[in-house]
């Protein structure tokens, strides 16, 4: 008898079909689509962009895009609407939706600063990582912190002598207006109550009483010269600037001054007309002439008489 051979397996084993190998990890079938990444390492220009905003779950695509896009910027870049939809194919409706979805997720922030000159401007902050700023905010906003800064400011403040402490900003004053030549009492009555009506047509056209009590007289001069209420109020209301208007009341008072109509024209009192006679023919010479009273003579033979005489 011939020794067995045990290496020598008794059978042949049949093919694993399918994902059964043994050598092979569960999920790993080969895929022939995909992504695939063709990637060469940046030197120059480049933008870091975190994976939380490239893959945000609920920003939209374009949020998305504006978003990197804002963070590649240089610092002072301008990043307002105007601009971002000349620079894009959306429109500025779409652009304006996406940088509220950007504010609302936190990578954008608007801030409102006043300049040396006293002009409100809107300042554009890029948040890459608003986890990170809101911590920071947060931080800086503990109520502890605020009562330390304010026992701070209030020593400084007192250390500080009167003459260098910070006082208000006056209130800049309103252009003047025309006034009208006879300011009744009636005319005032009207002007304010037209003045009053106004952010019925135009939300940002509200006033105080202090304004109104300004304009008053400029809105009496255009009454005064014959203009119909109508006719202030669409000349006061139109084509305002689309940006919104930064101080109603001195908008109304440069339009009450610039485009004041001019003062009806000058009507002469009717002069009487001497009355007409009736013709009458002349007792001397018998020429027909015009005289209040008959038998009477003619201019001519009057002065005959009166040198015959």
């Amino acid at each position: 008898m011939g020794t067995q051979n045990p290496s020598v397996p008794p059978h042949a084993q049949a093919r694993l079909a399918g994902n059964k190998h043994p050598n092979r990890r569960p999920g790993t079938a080969h895929r022939s689509g995909g992504l695939q990444h063709d990637n060469s390492r940046h030197t120059t220009r480049f933008t870091v962009v975190g994976n939380h905003l490239a893959q945000h779950r609920e920003l939209s695509l374009l949020a998305i895009g504006l978003g990197v896009h804002l963070q590649s910027l240089p610092q002072g870049a301008p990043a307002d609407i105007k601009t971002l939809a000349a620079r894009f194919p959306e429109g500025a409706t779409r652009i304006a939706a996406a940088l509220r979805e950007l504010e609302a997720h936190g990578y954008l922030r608007r801030e409102r600063h006043r300049t040396p000159t006293g002009r409100i401007v809107t300042r554009t902050v890029s948040c890459n990582q608003p986890a990170t700023a809101r911590h920071r905010s947060e931080a800086h906003g503990h109520p502890e912190n605020h009562a330390e800064a304010s026992r701070r400011r209030e020593a400084r403040e007192e250390s500080m002598p009167c003459r260098t402490r910070e006082k208000p900003t006056p209130r800049k004053p309103l252009p003047a207006v025309p006034s009208p030549a006879y300011a009744a009492p009636a005319l005032l009555e009207a002007a304010t109550g037209l003045l009053a009506d106004l952010h019925r047509h135009d939300p940002r056209l509200l006033l105080s009483a202090r304004d109104a009590a300004h304009l008053a007289p400029g809105i009496a001069a255009w009454l005064e010269r014959d203009v119909a209420p109508a006719a202030v109020r669409r000349a006061l209301t139109a084509d305002l600037p689309p940006e919104g208007v930064r101080c109603p009341a001195a908008l109304l008072a440069h339009r009450l001054t610039a485009q004041l109509p001019p003062p009806p024209p000058f009507r002469a009192p009717a002069v009487p007309q001497p009355p007409r006679h009736p013709m009458r023919n002349c007792d001397g010479c018998d020429r027909g002439f015009r005289s209040p009273d008959p038998g009477t003579r003619c201019r001519e033979c009057r002065t005959e008489l009166r040198e015959a005489a």
